[in-house]
């Protein structure tokens, strides 16, 4: 493949740049002495990932090596002679260091539950009973034949639930039933019950029905095949056979609970990871969510449309992507690169694609920068804005032609950039998903995207925070780069991002929004009667709505870019009302002149002396003193004559002789 050590050494701006033609073989001593260095080292190379690690553990390195793909991603292409620009931006992204993963540990002991329908199930149990502590279950009427020497449990039952993970499974069985201890042509049963509980580690479904788990694929421990095909149950036998021990699994998902945006005082608000956790490992938690680490796949959408930046994607962290993306850019930009095009894609099926396209056809364009993710539908608003920022012309978000995951809310991401971007004078289509596992279909696809201008003023900020600060600064430096800025973009409904509107004259200033919102959007004044509202804070999760025992207020999604730069605007303010006996400051005027003339001649608490009624305009300690030194009983109720029902009888008649 061709190589252009110029633009490399212009993309990757005061690293020293050495190139070769056979490195891994005839000038291996050239690696070796270069590893001997104690300095920061990538390779473009990783077929030879471990004879390169060998060498340099022979020359005494300790330090880590990085290495990059250039050749399938670059260098084998139609336009490998135009890729300069392309491989330094892959070594530059391949240099960016990424923190560890943090993992859980699962146990599995290897007890096993073979659910099926026929004797298929007693098969797969035989072929574990040496490896695993097996059970297996028969889907009633159970018909099979009975089994010649027991050496493991065969009984009857219907699953109703299953729930748990790999080494901590709970099924909940019905119509259960033990072995009889003598069966001759059919095996028999004993009486059957309902409800009862049992444990495993392992289940492997071959009952041929529904799966017993929403995105069954996903669920580490659940295995699942297809009891007409042999072959699928030998392979899922063989899978089954390595799940004991303990295993480390990701924590794919950091979350941050005291800012869940979930509910407050049993009033629910934000729903929109809930909505979209393809393996029920999210749960309401009382006023936020819990997130199970155990039962989480990884798909990572909750964190691409958490609002509040609670739950945030750990493989890798947002701050750590984005900085990828940047040093991807920045390096393609600084070689002379143009109008690039950031190809997102996860391992097994992106890589996998970009090879065949390499090696049987005309690879991927020069243009085209591939970017390696673990799961594609973790890509966040926060990442998107930030490739553009950085000088991207367009995103494309590589999918399999059937994707494990929903991708509801990578849909919805993209349904948020578009308005966005297009505000700002990108235009449309600048953000869109390729769904496919054809070589071939992939190569149209990126052909097929039209030259589009990038930002005009590129930005090279260093992403560095939480998950919500960095999605507003990459917005930020967004709107400062783009074509044409804007100061407000309107957006779709159920955007993170907008304002609140009341009623004025519908509110009283209860401050029950305040109390309710998990941001601090929403806020009082201790002095005045007063309702501040920061937009730079609100996540539009409706619980303020929810609240107003008034129902005076609306939400507007919106992104307004001058926000940041300006403080809490004022919504509401009133007069406060001052205590008639103290002169404290205790309410708020309107309401208490409100209270107070429609209780005047209308409550009889308030009747029999003209000073009653000053009980409503005097502060809690003022009150207080009243009451005593008055002997002001607020319960002696005024003498009352008791009504009977002869009283109502008359009473109707009388309306009737009236009516008549």
């Amino acid at each position: 493949m061709p190589l252009d050590a110029e633009a490399i050494r212009r993309g990757c701006r005061g690293d020293q740049v050495t190139t070769a033609r056979h490195l891994c073989r005839a000038e291996l001593h050239r690696f070796r002495a270069i590893a001997a260095e104690a300095g920061p080292l990538t390779v473009g190379c990783t077929q030879e990932v471990a004879l390169f690690s060998e060498a340099a553990a022979e020359s005494g390195r300790t330090a880590p090596i990085r290495y990059a793909n250039i050749r399938e991603t670059a260098g084998w292409s139609g336009d490998a002679a135009r890729a300069g620009p392309k491989m330094a931006a892959l070594l530059a992204v391949a240099a960016e260091p990424v923190p560890d993963v943090p993992f859980v540990d699962v146990a599995s002991e290897g007890v096993i539950l073979v659910y099926g329908r026929d004797e298929v199930a007693v098969e797969a149990g035989d072929l574990l009973k040496e490896h695993l502590d097996v059970t297996v279950l028969i889907k009633p009427p159970a018909a099979i034949v009975p089994r010649r020497i027991a050496d493991f449990p065969v009984a009857k039952g219907l699953i109703r639930t299953a729930a748990g993970h790999l080494g901590a499974f709970e099924v909940t069985v019905d119509d259960f039933a033990p072995p009889a201890p003598s069966s001759r042509a059919v095996l028999s049963f004993g009486p059957s019950r309902h409800g009862t509980r049992s444990r495993c580690d392992i289940i492997l479904d071959l009952s041929g029905g529904p799966p017993l788990f929403n995105a069954a694929d996903l669920r580490d421990g659940y295995l699942r095949a297809d009891p007409a095909n042999p072959a699928a149950m030998l392979q899922a036998v063989l899978k089954a056979r390595d799940l004991v021990g303990t295993f480390e699994k990701p924590r794919y998902i950091a979350f941050d609970a005291p800012l869940c945006a979930h509910s407050r005082s049993q009033i629910v608000g934000c729903t929109r990871c809930l909505d979209l956790c393809p393996t029920g490992a999210i749960a309401p938690a009382g006023d936020h969510v819990a997130i199970d680490p155990y039962v989480c796949a990884g798909c990572g959408q909750c964190a691409a449309v958490c609002p509040t930046g609670a739950a945030s994607y750990a493989l890798p962290p947002p701050d750590v992507l984005m900085r990828k993306l940047r040093a991807m850019l920045v390096a393609y930009r600084g070689a002379g690169g143009e109008q690039a095009v950031v190809l997102l894609h996860d391992e097994p099926h992106g890589a996998a694609l970009i090879d065949a396209l390499a090696r049987f056809g005309e690879g991927l364009p020069a243009h085209v920068l591939p970017l390696a993710v673990n799961e594609v539908t973790q890509i966040g608003l926060e990442s998107i804005a930030a490739a553009f920022a950085f000088g991207a012309s367009a995103v494309r978000l590589l999918l399999r032609g059937r994707p494990r995951h929903d991708v509801t809310g990578l849909e919805r991401t993209i349904a948020l950039a578009d308005p966005i971007l297009a505000g700002l004078g990108f235009g449309t289509d600048r953000v869109a998903i390729i769904e496919t596992d054809d070589p071939d279909g992939l190569s149209r696809a990126l052909t097929g995207i039209p030259s589009m201008p990038s930002a005009p003023r590129p930005a090279s900020f260093l992403p560095i925070g939480g998950k919500r600060g960095l999605l507003r600064f990459a917005l930020h430096e967004l709107h400062r780069a783009s074509p044409a800025p804007v100061d407000i973009v309107a957006l779709p409904e159920g955007a993170p991002f907008g304002a609140v509107e009341i009623d004025v004259g519908g509110c009283t200033l209860c401050l029950s929004c305040v109390s309710a919102c998990p941001t601090g959007a929403l806020g009082d004044d201790p002095e005045r009667p007063m309702l501040r509202f920061v937009e730079d804070a609100c996540v539009q999760c409706g619980l303020c709505k929810a609240t107003c025992p008034e129902s005076v207020i609306t939400l507007r999604p919106q992104l307004d870019f001058r926000t940041a730069a300006t403080s809490a605007r004022v919504l509401k303010q009133e007069e406060p009302f001052c205590c008639i006996r103290c002169g404290k400051p205790f309410g708020v005027k309107s309401t208490i002149d409100r209270v107070t003339a429609k209780l005047q001649g209308t409550h009889w608490m308030y009747e029999g002396s003209p000073n009653r009624l000053d009980v409503i305009k005097m502060c809690e300690d003022c009150r207080v003193a009243f009451v005593t030194e008055e002997a002001f009983d607020p319960y002696g109720t005024p003498t009352r004559t008791a009504r009977t029902t002869d009283d109502y009888l008359r009473e109707r008649d009388q309306a009737k002789k009236g009516e008549s």
